[in-house]
């Protein structure tokens, strides 16, 4: 005991932890041999297929709506590299670049298809040349823009153009904007690059469809047969040089040929023909005196309606026995901005809200100038003549076929010289007014349709006729259109509603404005209308992507 106390200790009690911080709950008790360190070149996992049990051979992978069948060839953005697995079934149908449409229709095709899935632009660079310098590109682009949108076309076709342009020199990621005075191109050279903008802003406006056909057949050379840069804009200095295809005293005398025909197209004779073709040169020539100095465009027409309205209603205290209504009536057919009407709705349907709103304000502006100009006259001429013009009286037509074809005809020829259209475009227009004017009597007068569906029917018949000829000439269907509605305007249904307006009987001329208002609609949406038909029943490229547009069920 004593040796235990004075030698070494118990080899037991050796064994024995001195606490608690001795035990560890992952070493193995006394008797377990240890495991084996697992190899660092193959760790193991609880989904490793354990040893003896043989692998599962792989499944074929499952079909998909978005993969192409065996043997269809997708398209593909280069020679050799395809589109990615989310082209719609079948592969997109592939768009030619070639003179086999018009190039509206094929531009119109590329814009309503996602940027991924548009075409690369077929224009061949040498090697050893660069492409053209991408803001020269956006320029032109937008200078192109500019003078057709400053011409009166559509925002869709502006778009097309300025697309079309820009798709022909090689910028194929691009996207055209249009906003009423705004235009703008973004491009963007890839997903990783920063994308280049510009804008340009139409501050004046003009109508000049002879310079508009001019930059439609610029646009057609550059999208089919590639002009160089430098080619393009001498073109478009060459456009912006030319002048006028008729002087302003053509302009002056096809505004008084327009109202003159318009009188006798509501039951006028020769008195009633000079009067308001003076009265309607003598107002031309006050809007001209008003644009000189300078003043808006609303006071410009408040000029050009005051004059004819004094015409009538001294016709009217002079010869009562003459249908003074028709001198006035005649004056309100020159000044009515039938083609912004038909643009703004056009705009609208084709989805382009906030320039068809635009449009449409800028066209009330302009009628409520009408309104002030002949107001204030009539409410003077019924005051002082008394009873001399009666809305009644002048409601009564009278059936003139012949007459009323050639009134048609010629008020057709004088809208399309002040429009200054190409002289080999207005043969055609004249007889498109007096085709629409053929049709619109056989429904109303002949058949007793309603008018607001038979000046529906006749303007349809008049954008279907200027669609087919504009895409016969690869050009622009407004000079076709635009003059051969001016049968069809609502001039006497507005001088009636503000004649009774300055009579204060509000209720009938209220209902007279409102049937000016739907005359209106109806050659807005009759135009539109029969322009999508033609392109509805003409083969147009990439026919199974070429009228996407977007699904709405119940106003979601």
């Amino acid at each position: 005991m004593a040796e235990r106390q004075r030698g070494g200790a118990d080899p037991v009690e050796d064994r024995k932890p001195q606490s608690d911080e001795a035990h560890s709950a992952f070493t193995p008790p006394l008797g377990v041999p240890l495991p084996s360190a697992p190899e660092d070149e193959h760790p193991t996992s609880e989904f490793a297929i354990p040893e003896g049990i043989a692998a599962e051979p792989e499944s074929e992978p499952e079909g998909s709506a978005f993969t192409l069948p065996a043997g269809t060839v997708g398209l593909s953005t280069t020679q050799s590299t395809p589109y990615p697995a989310f082209t719609p079934p079948y592969g997109t149908p592939k768009i030619s670049l070639t003179k086999e449409a018009p190039w509206q229709d094929r531009m119109r095709t590329m814009l309503r298809m996602p940027v991924g899935e548009r075409p690369v632009p077929e224009r061949a660079e040498k090697p050893d040349e660069p492409g053209p310098p991408v803001p020269r590109v956006l320029d032109l682009t937008l200078r192109i823009g500019e003078l057709l949108l400053a011409g009166g076309e559509g925002a869709e076709d502006v778009e097309a153009a300025m697309f079309g342009v820009a798709h022909a020199y090689g910028l194929g990621r691009c996207e055209p904007t249009v906003t009423f005075t705004l235009l703008s191109v973004s491009y963007q050279p890839s997903l990783i690059d920063d994308p280049i903008t510009a804008s340009r802003t139409v501050r004046r406006r003009g109508t000049d469809y002879n310079r508009l056909s001019a930059v439609f057949r610029l646009v057609h050379e550059i999208t089919s047969r590639g002009l160089t840069l430098e080619e393009a804009y001498r073109g478009l200095a060459e456009i912006r040089r030319n002048r006028h295809p008729y002087p302003g005293w053509a302009l002056t005398a096809a505004s008084g040929l327009l109202a003159g025909a318009a009188s006798m197209l509501v039951g006028g004779g020769v008195l009633v023909f000079v009067a308001a073709a003076a009265g309607a040169m003598l107002g031309d020539r006050l809007a001209w005196l008003a644009s000189g100095r300078g003043l808006p465009e609303f006071y410009q027409f408040v000029a050009a309606a005051m004059p004819p309205a004094a015409m009538g209603v001294a016709l009217s205290a002079t010869h009562a026995h003459v249908q003074a209504s028709a001198v006035i009536t005649g004056g309100l057919f020159a000044l009515i901005p039938g083609r912004a009407l038909v643009a703004g709705v056009q705009d609208g349907l084709t989805g382009y809200y906030i320039t068809a709103a635009a449009r449409l304000l800028e066209v009330g502006y302009l009628i409520v100038g009408i309104v002030c100009g002949v107001l204030v006259v009539l409410y003077g001429g019924v005051h002082i003549g008394g009873g001399a013009l009666n809305p009644e009286a002048a409601l009564e037509r009278q059936e003139r076929p012949l007459i009323q074809i050639i009134a048609a005809m010629l008020l057709a020829f004088a809208f399309a010289v002040l429009l200054q259209q190409e002289r080999h475009t207005v043969l055609a227009a004249t007889f498109n007014g007096g085709v629409a004017w053929v049709i619109y009597a056989a429904l109303a007068d002949t058949a007793k349709l309603d008018p607001v569906p038979a000046t529906a029917i006749a303007a349809g018949l008049v954008g279907l006729f200027g669609q087919l000829l504009s895409r016969y000439r690869y050009a622009s269907a407004l000079p076709y259109v635009t003059a051969a509605i001016g049968p069809l305007l609502p001039g006497s249904a507005t001088y009636f509603a503000l004649l009774n307006f300055a009579k204060n009987e509000l209720t009938t001329g209220i209902s007279s404005l409102t049937k000016a208002a739907a005359l209106a609609l109806a050659i807005a949406i009759g135009v539109n209308l029969g322009s999508e038909m033609a392109r509805l029943f003409i083969k147009v490229p990439g026919a199974a992507a070429s009228r996407r547009a977007a699904k709405r069920t119940r106003g979601f």
